[in-house]
């Protein structure tokens, strides 16, 4: 019992300690070494045995794991960012997107970059480094309030996207090895419900927009922001938009071979088009080279004081326990495993660990069963996309606090309902589809 107050505590302390804008690397361990207490989980390595579960260690053992899997992609991710924001090739972009779509579009623009950069293979953390230079050109042409920057970025990168059939995403490719499914699983069904979160989730994020300018908000310059792109020569916008495609091209091209570490390949090349395609435009490479760096840093270690939280939660009974209950819902199971999965994802802030922990135990069972496979491979999909993004989510916290330099106070109100709320929805339209017989 004291084990699942820890637990259910500790969740709730970090995620309120997120939205007051509390240091996460201050709310991470501070958080997960009150699920630890309340179970009793030793403190130190040295007060267990070999491999046995203590706080320090499996804390540790998170947030290095995640260091350790993605340092080299947002290095390499912020560095390009900013490289496009610092010889305005963003600028460019941008500016050429008003004049052929018109203010009103701006957002759109935003939506459908980041979409294209996440069908296309390249992974939902560096699709963020890679278009906030130009959502942030755009924001500020158009006058429209920043902190709905964030919500922009995520509404195109993990909702109708990540989780839709033919994804080459990590949350599309899981099921295949439990259900021997394909990345098409359900298809008819996904297009559907991809089609349904792109424009409800779009008029939703509008929405959000006008009536916070109707209240008066506008467009607030910082002092670390580009210099206008009326103060100087901007490079060509074909030319500053194919760095971005260079990304794409790549790392579609070798993603089946080399699966995330392909964007290493993809955004080395990216850094080189720009800087080739671009390098006398530079107002100063080598310092946006350390800004890139810097803002890297800051990013992953905020994002891996989340994965550290984790690490521990997960070694708890209560975790188990949590897991067991999840995977043994009664009734229908298309709902029993899109809830399943969907609250293990949140109470790990990872869709991809949602289910990496509940297929195991469910596939098997829900087979014997006779469950069309592919039905339950679109419908855990797209279930763990939704209560994954809560306020301690690495990529929530990534894009809010490490790329767009916002507050969660001020920005995941609107990308929670986008990211949250907008995938629930497109779960239970999922499974009311397939309980019609459509896509089986």
């Amino acid at each position: 019992m004291l084990s699942m107050i820890g637990l259910v505590g500790g969740l709730a302390i970090l995620i309120i300690l997120t939205m007051r804008g509390m240091n996460l690397l201050i709310a991470g361990p501070l958080s997960a070494l009150f699920v630890a207490v309340l179970s009793g989980m030793p403190l130190f390595p040295q007060l267990v045995g070999e491999g046995e579960a203590n706080f320090v260690g499996n804390y540790m053992t998170g947030f290095t794991g995640f260091v350790t899997s993605w340092y080299l992609m947002f290095l390499l991710g912020a560095i390009f960012g900013k490289l496009m924001e610092d010889s305005g090739a963003a600028s460019s972009v941008s500016q050429w997107i008003v004049g052929k779509l018109g203010m009103k579009q701006a957002v759109l623009a935003i939506v459908i970059a980041c979409a294209v950069l996440t069908y296309g293979g390249v992974s939902l953390f560096v699709v963020a480094f890679c278009v906030y230079p130009m959502a942030l050109s755009l924001f500020k042409q158009a006058d429209l309030p920043r902190r709905f920057i964030p919500a922009a970025l995520a509404f195109g990168s993990v909702t109708f996207t990540m989780t839709s059939a033919g994804s080459p995403e990590i949350q599309n490719w899981i099921p295949i090895e439990y259900l021997g499914t394909t990345p098409y699983a359900g298809w008819e069904v996904s297009a559907i419900v991809a089609v349904f979160m792109m424009i409800f989730g779009y008029w939703w994020l509008k929405r959000m927009i006008t009536k916070a300018v109707a209240k008066g908000e506008r467009f607030i310059s910082r002092d670390n922001d580009p210099a206008d792109a009326e103060d100087r020569e901007l490079p060509n916008p074909f030319t500053s938009l194919i760095p971005l495609l260079v990304v794409l091209v790549i790392s579609f091209i070798f993603h089946d071979a080399l699966m995330q570490s392909a964007l290493i390949i993809a955004l080395l090349g990216g850094c080189i088009a720009t800087y080739v395609l671009n390098r006398k435009y530079f107002k100063s490479f080598w310092n946006a080279v350390s800004d890139g760096t810097t803002g890297a840093l800051i990013a992953i270690a905020n994002t891996a004081a989340v994965v550290g939280f984790g690490g521990v939660a997960k070694a708890v009974p209560a975790f188990e326990t949590a897991v067991n209950a999840m995977t043994n819902i009664p009734g229908s199971p298309l709902i029993g495993g899109a809830i399943a999965v969907s609250v293990i994802a949140g109470m790990t802030g990872s869709s991809s660990g949602g289910q990496a922990i509940a297929l195991p135990l469910l596939a098997p069972h829900y087979m014997d069963m006779g469950v069309n496979p592919e039905a339950l491979h679109r419908t855990v999909a797209i279930s763990s996309g939704a209560l994954d993004t809560l306020p301690h989510n690495g990529y929530a916290v990534t894009t809010i606090k490490g790329i767009c330099g916002e507050s969660h106070q001020d920005a995941y109100n609107a990308l929670g309902a986008l990211t949250v709320i907008v995938p629930l929805l497109g779960t239970i339209l999922a499974i009311v589809l397939f309980s019609f017989g459509l896509g089986i």
